[in-house]
């Protein structure tokens, strides 16, 4: 009988601990006030497309700076909607911390091409193939020029800026890629004083491979400066052109 009022005793004793623990963390401290913000931005080491300090301003020019206001009446989901409308934010994510503090984590959109097209226009296309408006400050992606429009800026300049930006080698030795009125590819090498003629677009992996081959294996020994012309445009070969002497 003792054993059984032990028992009841103590699970009681658990109910009641348990009903304080839920109802302790479900009430939010409301009048609590912020201490301020975490603040992160995201890839800030190679970009630096937008600044904490921008971020501050921003939230501060639509009234919602969450430094001093209480944490109750702190909606993290309308920071997160006026932050991402910047143009060269990709994505934030904010949440209440548990020392009362509010933590914003900024991504910036990534840029992989600029685009100078002969029609006038000039942007970038991000690493998601959206246009992204030129932030005015240099970023080092290889610069697209010639007959471009944004569909094709958007698809086969996309692929391609995204493949030299996955390959350290070519990322540092393509600085241009010229697109000629039949909409083919010609890229222009920061070393060597050649041009390299892809074609139509496609095949990047295959046609890069090729390429990195040759330079090994002939470029090396003949010279970067021997041919104008390098075409990886047709399969299984490459077609080099001398320089006039």
């Amino acid at each position: 009988m003792i054993k059984k009022i032990l028992i009841l005793c103590i699970l009681l004793l658990v109910a009641a601990y348990l009903a304080v623990a839920v109802t302790t963390f479900n009430n939010k401290p409301d009048k609590q006030v912020c201490k301020g913000m975490e603040l992160t931005v995201k890839d800030s080491v190679d970009y630096g497309f937008i600044t904490q300090k921008e971020i501050k301003s921003i939230l501060k020019k639509n009234g919602i700076l969450p430094d001093g206001k209480e944490l109750g009446k702190i909606n993290v989901r309308q920071l997160e909607r006026i932050l991402i409308r910047h143009p060269f934010i990709d994505n934030a994510e904010c949440y209440l911390t548990s020392g009362g503090k509010v933590s914003v984590n900024i991504y910036q959109r990534i840029p992989v091409v600029r685009v100078m097209s002969s029609n006038g226009e000039d942007y970038y296309v991000d690493n998601k193939g959206k246009i992204m408006v030129s932030p005015g400050k240099p970023v080092h992606v290889a610069v697209a020029t010639g007959y471009i429009d944004r569909k094709f800026a958007q698809n086969e300049l996309y692929e391609l800026g995204l493949y030299l930006q996955g390959n350290d080698f070519w990322k540092s030795q393509i600085e241009q890629i010229n697109v000629t009125p039949n909409k083919e590819l010609e890229l222009i090498p920061r070393v060597g004083d050649h041009v390299l003629f892809l074609g139509k677009p496609g095949d990047y992996k295959e046609k890069f491979t090729k390429l990195q081959t040759f330079y090994k294996e002939a470029l090396n020994q003949v010279g970067w400066n021997k041919y104008k012309r390098i075409s990886v445009e047709f399969n299984n070969q490459i077609i080099c052109t001398k320089k006039e002497k």
